[in-house]
């Protein structure tokens, strides 16, 4: 993600519980009957996001939405696989309205509270058994106000809308385990009125098919998504589906307002997608491209798996922070979101590689201005450390990007480029479509290099306060 300062400062976390909810082995069961699922799944800055005593595998998402009205009506059909014996779970669903719920075909009954839904079975979900949950429901989707006082949710745009999930936004549009652990695959289908409007989303465009006054777009995704990278983006576009040279299938949709900005678009994408894949290894996904819309009040772009969506027309670093993230927190998504720096700090530093090898200010210099506070995204990187960000209010804070990529410039000094670029394309390799955490990494980089590299990120990762060194 990127943001820009004067609506939001660019991260934040403390530490995550162990999620016993979700590896549990049973031991817990309270009866033969099983016990519910749990809400949240213990991380601090989120207690009540994700949910416990399943793993989601996939995402079947029918949404019926009407630009006018600006009313959603959907259903969600969840396949689940059961890490304990359940007799109720947990899913997270902010405002709409639900209508009816089933599990495998049988009526399940329902409550509310807050963003929790829980559903009731007609009987108990024994462990390791593949479930699918169907939820109907319908009404006005909201959009949420985070801690930091940006936006997110279902965001309206002057020709359509856009869902946008980071950290918390996912949840005003579908039910779902909304957690980054809780990866799964999608497929999105989009009903609209047959006016001309498009629905762009995740991954390969399966199909569009119009009958009578209405248009659908059917979305695949077949590689694993945390909730938070998936999108709907519904308005005036222009399309422009091709490839890239280097292969990779790509769909860039671009709203009309914004052509005269983006007229490089598809040829830029394309480059910064080869000197990537170079850089950090193969593309993780099949499909690439864009979403350019006009949404002046946003204040930020976001990494929306396989198409990151930007408010407006972006320039290249821009690009290169959103595209980076493909392979850094989409590929490779953090446990949890004490984690983010392993986000942010890579995307970041990918704009330093990209300025160093294209004859603009190299790493060094990019460093020494932020610890000289010279250069002008000096500010506030000393407030907290990259990888403790106090509060959700400071989760994208300016540490965890500016700081959290000084960290990777450290970790290249001492080790050499030769092994500090093997260290972000094993990284990338090893984790793909997974989880991981900061200890993984500095585990990883421990090995590659031979080096004992506690002091360093001690000082530059863990420690509080400016560093008495550059």
């Amino acid at each position: 993600m990127s943001r820009r300062p004067s609506l939001r400062a660019l991260c934040g976390v403390a530490l995550l519980l162990a999620c016993t909810a979700c590896s549990d082995d049973g031991s817990s069961d309270k009866t033969p009957k099983g016990r519910a699922g749990s809400a949240g799944v213990g991380d601090p800055l989120f207690p009540t996001l994700g949910n416990g005593g399943y793993d989601v595998t996939h995402y079947g998402l029918t949404l019926d939405y009407g630009p006018g009205t600006r009313r959603l009506k959907a259903t969600a059909d969840i396949t689940a696989r059961a890490t304990a014996t359940l007799r109720s779970f947990n899913l997270d669903l902010a405002g709409l309205d639900v209508r009816e719920a089933s599990v495998d075909g049988r009526d399940a009954t329902f409550t509310r509270r807050g963003t929790e839904l829980t559903i009731t079975p007609k009987s108990p979900l024994a462990k390791g058994r593949i479930f699918k949950a169907t939820i109907r429901y319908d009404g006005a989707p909201k959009t949420i106000t985070d801690p930091d006082d940006s936006i997110e949710g279902w965001v309206p745009t002057d020709d359509g809308a856009v869902g946008l999930g980071e950290p918390t936004g996912s949840m005003a549009w579908f039910p779902g385990n909304h957690h980054p652990s809780d990866k799964a695959a999608y497929d999105i289908s989009v009903t609209l009125p047959n006016n001309g409007k498009t629905a762009v989303s995740n991954g390969v465009l399966e199909s569009r098919e119009e009958t009578g006054d209405r248009r659908t777009f059917k979305w695949h995704s077949r590689e694993p998504m945390a909730s938070y990278l998936a999108t709907v983006a519904i308005g005036d576009f222009e399309v422009t589906d091709t490839t890239t040279d280097g292969g990779v299938p790509e769909y860039d949709a671009v709203d009309h307002d914004e052509l005269d900005g983006s007229s490089k678009i598809t040829a830029d994408v394309s480059e910064v997608l080869d000197w990537q894949s170079k850089t950090f290894g193969p593309y993780p996904f099949a499909s690439t491209g864009v979403i350019v819309d006009r949404n002046p009040d946003l204040g930020y772009a976001l990494e929306t798996q396989t198409r990151p969506y930007f408010d407006s027309a972006p320039d290249t670093l821009l690009l290169v922070h959103e595209f980076a993230h493909q392979w850094f927190g989409n590929s490779v998504t953090p446990r949890s979101w004490k984690d983010i720096w392993l986000n942010e700090g890579f995307a970041t530093y990918a704009e330093w590689l990209w300025q160093e090898q294209h004859d603009g200010r190299d790493a060094d210099q990019i460093f020494r201005g932020l610890w000289t506070g010279k250069d002008r995204a000096a500010t506030g990187i000393w407030d907290f450390p990259p990888a403790a960000p106090p509060n959700a209010a400071r989760l994208l804070d300016a540490p965890v990007y500016q700081r959290g990529a000084m960290v990777l410039h450290k970790v290249r000094r001492a080790v050499g480029d030769d092994t500090f670029f093997d260290i972000l394309r094993t990284w990338a390799k090893t984790h793909r479509h997974g989880n991981a955490d900061t200890e993984q990494f500095i585990a990883l980089c421990e090995k590659k290099s031979g080096k004992d590299l506690g002091p360093l990120f001690d000082t530059w990762l863990y420690g509080k306060g400016k560093p008495a060194k550059p």
